[in-house]
């Protein structure tokens, strides 16, 4: 067999339970959207924008864990145990103290809101469904640790199988919490950030529980000392995962802005906007996946002495990623009249959905490949050209290139698309051409 087909085989068997772990996961906001919708539509508003918030801050910090990827992946692909357990270690402590950071960001959640010209009832709501969330971060900020570490050691079952029962425990929470079923009080709104707090604390006993069920931690694992506190471990873990930080938040925050310009285009730009966004956050989860099993696959490679391989494995995740998302683009324009119709009725925001489809189907196989790039320098321990990456593509050229197009070109909602598709192109080849020049060695 050659050296391609079986890294696409390695590659294949990592990324389907990670892509089916992250569909879970985004299952479970899609349901709290759709419960919350069914209570109230001012419910919903507000969750919206609270949502904003939430993701973006805790996009970063996730951001920040993933900075012990490369030293996982590393030491499990070189046999070293005791180290891809300390990095674990160091992992919780800064996932705690990432949780405090987020805490306090939560607790000016209407204020933010309000500066971001948001409706001061909206935003109070905001505030509540936000607040009563704040004592679950720091299990799920243990969780993302746990998850990684596991991934990085190609243990994937147990992800699997606890976002699994997550779901189901989400979608029981939000039932009885948001209506007030089974004997429940009816907190509407409240209840739904009720039900995801309980849903966090679920994901992180429950992964804790199959790790030692299991003894997962066999073999990569030590008794907590000074080290795990060590200045040096730390800082290591911070050099990476501040970098990937920096990226996610550029990333996510860029997408908020343009949402922001769809706004300000009219009620049926931002409504078209919103689905086709919603649309290519499903599709996303293909492609992150594969990100993900090439940050294992990668980093297990260099740390088991095999750079030729590692660099066969990151352009076999390239084509992979750039398969699944040319894919989701011909369903994005096959489908262009009828995929926006069962986010609304409304014919005319339909309509404005479809004509912003095909560009969004080119977006998807830069998409694809930009992510698939990220999570290769993540295993290769090469995080800072992401960010760079990023800043640039999306901050210089996207979101003004957008701007220009949507409201001095006259192009409306496709400029701002079109903005988004060109930037992404622009961070997919930087991609490329550094791992070309500086890949796995």
């Amino acid at each position: 067999m050659s050296a391609r087909r079986e890294e696409l085989r390695a590659l294949w068997r990592l990324a389907l339970p990670i892509v089916v772990t992250n569909l879970g996961t985004q299952l479970m906001t899609t349901v709290d959207l759709l419960m919350t919708g069914n209570y109230s539509k001012d419910a919903l508003a507000a969750a919206g924008i609270a949502s904003v918030w939430i993701h973006g801050t805790t996009l970063f910090a996730m951001g920040i864990v993933f900075g012990i990827d490369p030293i996982v992946t590393q030491a499990h692909g070189a046999g070293d145990g005791p180290r891809a357990g300390r990095a674990l270690q160091r992992g919780l402590v800064v996932a705690l103290a990432s949780s405090v950071v987020l805490a306090l960001l939560w607790t000016f959640t209407e204020a933010v809101l309000l500066l971001a010209k948001q409706d001061p009832a909206a935003a109070r709501a905001a505030q509540e469904y936000t607040r009563v969330q704040i004592p679950s971060i720091p299990f799920f900020m243990a969780f993302v640790a746990l998850r990684q570490y596991l991934q990085g050691r190609e243990i994937l079952s147990p992800i699997l199988i606890v976002i699994f029962v997550a779901n189901a425990f989400n979608a029981l929470f939000n039932w009885g919490l948001i209506f007030g079923r089974a004997g429940l009080p009816e907190l509407g709104l409240v209840g739904a950030g009720w039900a995801t707090s309980l849903t966090r604390v679920v994901m992180c006993i429950g992964l804790v529980w199959m790790i030692r069920a299991r003894r997962l931690h066999a073999g990569a694992w030590e008794p907590w000392s000074r080290a795990a506190w060590s200045r040096e471990g730390l800082g290591q873990v911070l050099r990476y995962g501040v970098p990937i930080g920096l990226q996610l938040g550029l990333e996510v925050w860029a997408f908020g802005a343009s949402t922001l310009m769809a706004g300000s285009l009219g009620t049926t730009s931002a409504a078209a906007h919103v689905i086709v966004l919603n649309l290519a956050s499903i599709t996303f989860m293909l492609p992150m996946g594969v990100s993900f099993a090439a940050v294992t696959r990668v980093g297990n490679l260099i740390g088991a002495g095999r750079p030729d391989r590692a660099r066969t494995a990151s352009w076999v995740a390239f084509g992979l990623g750039a398969l699944v998302m040319g894919s989701a683009g011909l369903v994005f324009l096959l489908g262009r009249d009828v995929l926006p119709s069962f986010w609304t009725d409304d014919a005319s925001v339909v309509a404005a959905a479809a004509t912003i489809l095909p560009i969004a189907a080119a977006f998807q196989v830069f998409d694809g490949v930009q992510v698939v790039g990220s999570g290769i320098l993540r295993g290769m321990g090469d995080t800072r050209p992401a960010a760079l990456f990023n800043l640039i593509g999306y901050w210089v050229l996207a979101l003004p290139l957008g701007w220009w197009m949507a409201f001095r070109a006259g192009l409306a909602l496709s400029g701002v698309w079109w903005g988004l598709a060109i930037g992404l192109a622009i961070v997919a080849v930087c991609l490329v051409a550094w791992v070309r020049a500086r890949g796995p060695r």
